[in-house]
């Protein structure tokens, strides 16, 4: 492999000659040789809109050339297209702050922007990329910007859709009358339609929270510089990046009014966080209601059948496993042990600068990928191809000693109760126990016994 000689303010490091990174990068890939986790892609592109946006409002202060910011800007938006991901090799664990990682991008940028101007050394990666930045506003900037984009572009989609499919099968089976569970025992009746609406209704109340929370993130540190005073910026360079990111990617961004607050803590994402635990709660309930529903297929509940996507086992022929619930579960797991780690992390502000920063939006924007994959896969492998199996429903409905519940106001608590027990030890069914206790007829059993009255279907 062939090298160029870089050089900072430590002294000169051998790059790989195409790699566009420098000297900063280069040290912190060889003393931060820790795990696999890369900074994600997520984060690059922030701050390829952030640099961007930067190099616009210093070009428009006059304290960048024209020609500098048009390179800066024509290098982030081929940051945009991905064109570049390999010259990103960052990982997670490296310093707090995530200085590494701005100045990766920062090199990246001066190194392509000279090589298109083909002037080497005319763009400079602090001096012009940087103008009026520092890491520790520039990062937590870049944060709010991917966390904020991701959820929009990727978790609110698949959101919209399965609700969507949920919608069309609670319409499909209002009418289809089951037996309720509570406490995984026998309960009054409900329809498939109605149990399904709750699920819907979940992902309803975990969009309006994530929608209510996710505005703090519109709020950016971009402008607080070294400490939250601006430093070395102009007054207005935060708001005028804001209004600037604004323009470029749709969102309503705007400077912090408190710089100090911006640097220090990540509450704001603590809170996003907690919506999405939320989420992931409710992924999870849902999940686990379905693979309970469909368990079987003959010696589980059954109520419903599921697509068969793969062979479920390597021993068991023609064994089908709810293999979609599973792994939507596990993300679940995972998203719960991410809101812990993003919580400890957060509460880590020591004076000016929280520096768990890396490690807050890894985990953070790791969430909301993997609900987004999770709920999207869920609802385009799993839950479209849902059934209700009417036979076992009906089946199970009609053997429920909870339905004894409808003569409560005609016999009251203790004699219902005593013809539940009756026909539970005896075998018998609800009519034939309420025949032999002689509390009431065959008649008046069938006149106050009605499933489909103990749904409330048009109340």
């Amino acid at each position: 492999m062939q090298y160029r000689v870089e050089r900072d303010t430590l002294g000169e490091v051998n790059v790989a000659v195409d790699k566009y990174w420098g000297a900063q990068t280069q040290r912190s890939k060889e003393n931060f040789q820790i795990g696999i986790e890369k900074m994600p892609i997520e984060m690059i592109y922030a701050f390829a809109h952030l640099k961007k946006a930067a190099a616009i409002v210093n070009r428009d202060l006059k304290k960048l050339s024209k020609e500098k910011a048009q390179a800066i800007a024509k290098v982030c938006d081929e940051i945009l297209t991905g064109r570049w991901d390999e010259h990103f090799p960052l990982v997670v664990w490296q310093t707090g702050s995530g200085t590494q990682s701005n100045m990766n991008v920062n090199e990246v940028i001066a190194r392509r922007g000279n090589e298109i101007a083909r002037k080497e050394g005319w763009i400079h990666p602090n001096d012009d990329v940087n103008m009026s930045q520092s890491s520790n506003d520039t990062f937590p900037t870049a944060m709010h910007i991917a966390a904020y984009a991701e959820i929009e572009q990727r978790l609110k989609p698949a959101l919209k859709q399965l609700s969507q499919t949920l919608k069309q099968k609670e319409e499909q089976y209002m009418e289809v009358i089951k037996i309720g569970r509570t406490h995984l025992q026998d309960a009054t009746p409900l329809t498939l339609g109605q149990e399904i609406s709750g699920w819907r209704t979940m992902l309803k109340r975990s969009a309006k929270m994530l929608k209510q929370s996710q505005s703090y993130l519109l709020n950016l540190a971009i402008g607080g510089t070294a400490v939250g005073t601006g430093i070395n910026a102009d007054p207005s360079f935060g708001q005028k990046v804001a209004e600037q990111l604004s323009k470029q990617t749709g969102f309503s961004f705007q400077s912090s009014k408190n710089k100090f607050h911006a640097l220090t803590s990540h509450d704001e994402i603590v809170y996003v966080h907690g919506a999405l635990k939320a989420l992931a709660a409710d992924m999870m309930k849902v999940a686990n209601d379905v693979r309970w529903l469909a368990s079987g297929p003959r010696s589980g509940i059954g109520e419903i059948t599921i697509p068969a996507n793969e062979p479920g086992s390597s021993i068991m022929p023609g064994k089908v496993n709810p293999t979609q619930s599973e792994a939507l579960t596990m993300i679940a797991a995972q998203v719960f042990g991410n809101d812990a780690t993003i919580g400890f992390a957060a509460s880590q502000g020591n004076f000016e600068l929280n520096v768990f920063k890396p490690v807050i939006i890894y985990n953070m924007l790791q969430s909301i990928r993997l609900l987004a994959d999770g709920i999207r896969s869920f609802d385009e492998k799993c839950i479209r191809g849902m059934e209700a199996n009417e036979t076992v429903i009906k089946e199970l409905m009609e053997r429920s000693l909870m339905l004894v519940t409808a003569l409560n106001p005609h016999i009251g608590y203790e004699k219902a109760a005593e013809i539940a027990k009756l026909a539970h030890s005896k075998g018998l069914t609800l009519k034939q126990a309420a025949i032999e206790t002689r509390h009431l007829t065959a008649e008046q059993y069938e006149k106050w016994v009605i499933p489909i009255e103990m749904v409330h279907l048009n109340k």
